[in-house]
């Protein structure tokens, strides 16, 4: 019998979150932003499920897209950190990627490259994130040596990325978004600006294309969530079994260090799940997990290949018992991936781009 450890992947979620998204803003295209093996679900099975649906794709590097194409993916693909090397212009021509330049040597590398079809470009502006991009005074000159060179670059596009807009203080993301206005105005220049939170909750930074991510995969990227947000269905369940059950007396440690001592006698459950699986190692007592679809949570430090809940107020969980670390449970009873994160101090994007090659991934939808 096989490890019942499994990431559950709802392929029909992920198009319901898509649909979300391209709804909000039924002036702009959604590119879907699969980078990160489609956040920790499956580049190319996420990517044949959105077939039809995205226009476009959006992954970190060359390689992240030779994989797409490989699998047969034929949509438009965005390099959203564009080439690492000049020398990957060739590749970037030959799959017929889009490609963001954020740096000068990039754009002095695409200027001096000679392809045969212009290679479309996204101008990447720094507005207040402060990682990549032209500066908004430099910008101007970029943009109108790209627009003089159309044998090498075409459909510009001006881009950058918010640093807050998930917060509910607006006034930094306010700040970007005029700084944004007015150069794409100057340039006359169609925008990508929206990340998940500003397509949620901002439809004012709505361009000609946005750049829905972690909300596709069902996580609420806001600080506070709203109608919209409340809507995003879970795409991944991390789902396992007991595999083991403990009977202690009050006062008894569990795992490393002895953190956890039962404040009474208690019985424990031990999980097919640790951090050699992905999951989080800071998680803190109390943890929430869904054992038969209740919530309990989780006493003792995770260990690499198990952790242990405590089972004292669900007396019929036993061995092989559905354990959900986070998702769907078999009764419809949900956690969620944000939820967890909290618990851990960190957020579902680690969570689930977390999830290492040795948990299977069991896709259901369309093929």
């Amino acid at each position: 019998m096989a490890r019942p450890l499994i990431a559950d992947i709802d392929l029909d979620a992920l198009r319901h979150n898509y649909c979300l998204a391209r709804d909000q803003a039924p002036h702009s295209r959604a590119v879907a932003v699969i980078k990160a093996d489609a956040y920790g679900h499956g580049a190319l099975a996420c990517a044949r499920a959105l077939e039809g649906l995205a226009p476009a794709f959006a992954v970190a590097c060359l390689e992240e897209a030779e994989v797409l194409r490989e699998g047969g993916i034929t949509a438009p693909i965005v390099l959203l950190e564009g080439i690492f090397e000049a020398v990957e212009l060739e590749r970037v021509e030959a799959l017929g990627l889009w490609m963001a330049v954020h740096t000068d040597w990039q754009l002095e590398a695409l200027l001096a490259y000679r392809p045969v079809c212009p290679i479309p470009v996204w101008v990447k502006v720094d507005s207040g994130m402060h990682r990549l991009g032209f500066s908004p005074a430099q910008a101007g000159a970029v943009w109108a040596r790209l627009a003089a060179a159309p044998d090498r670059a075409c459909d510009l596009h001006l881009m950058s990325h918010f640093a807050t807009a998930d917060a509910l203080d607006p006034g930094y993301f306010r700040r970007q978004l005029a700084l944004l206005d007015d150069l794409a105005l100057r340039l006359e220049a169609p925008t990508c600006l929206a990340n998940s939170p500003a397509t949620l909750a901002w439809p004012e930074a709505h361009g000609a294309w946005n750049r829905p991510g972690v909300m596709l995969y069902g996580s609420d990227p806001l600080e506070a969530s709203n109608e919209l947000s409340r809507r995003l269905s879970p795409v991944m369940t991390l789902r396992s079994e007991i595999i083991a059950v403990r009977e202690l007396a009050a006062g008894e440690p569990v795992g490393y260090a002895g953190r956890w001592r039962a404040p009474r006698p208690s019985r424990i459950g031990v999980v097919a799940c640790g951090y050699g699986d992905g999951y989080d190692r800071h998680a803190v007592d109390g943890t929430p997990v869904l054992v038969n679809g209740q919530r309990t949570g989780i006493a003792g430090k995770v260990s690499m290949d198990m952790l242990t809940v405590d089972l004292t107020e669900i007396p019929e969980a036993d061995i092989g018992s559905e354990v959900v670390l986070w998702g769907r449970a078999a009764n419809g009873a949900l956690l969620s991936v944000d939820e967890v994160g909290r618990h851990c101090d960190t957020i579902s994007y680690t969570l689930l781009s977390g999830v290492l090659p040795r948990v299977p991934r069991r896709y259901h939808g369309p093929d």
